[in-house]
């Protein structure tokens, strides 16, 4: 397994809190399709992030094959509808949780 950690780019920094009716239910299902990873336990973390910039959205998920993961992040509402854009690292190293394997 592989830690890889997600990055929502929303379109503008306030995004998560000025969405439009229309933003706010392609977010919906961009919740929808990452579900299958927050109910196998795989996704460690998932939501938006305020900070002095504006916000963002994070997501850090373990998973075995990255292109798996990268072409079900293609397939993301967000992606597919140019809402906003997924980007993808790899953490190198560090510790997912106490008492829990290192990355």
């Amino acid at each position: 397994m592989t830690t890889f950690v997600l990055r929502l780019q929303a379109p503008r920094p306030n995004f998560a809190l000025d969405m439009t009716d229309e933003e706010r239910e392609i977010m919906g299902r961009h919740a929808a399709h990452w579900q299958p990873y927050i109910d196998s336990g795989q996704m460690v973390v998932f939501g938006p992030v305020l900070d002095e910039t504006g916000s963002f959205g994070l997501g850090v998920i373990d998973a075995a094959d990255e292109a798996e993961l990268r072409a079900f992040a293609a397939a993301d509402p967000v992606v597919t509808t140019g809402t906003a854009q997924l980007l993808i690292g790899t953490m190198l190293a560090g510790f997912v949780r106490p008492g829990e394997r290192q990355c």
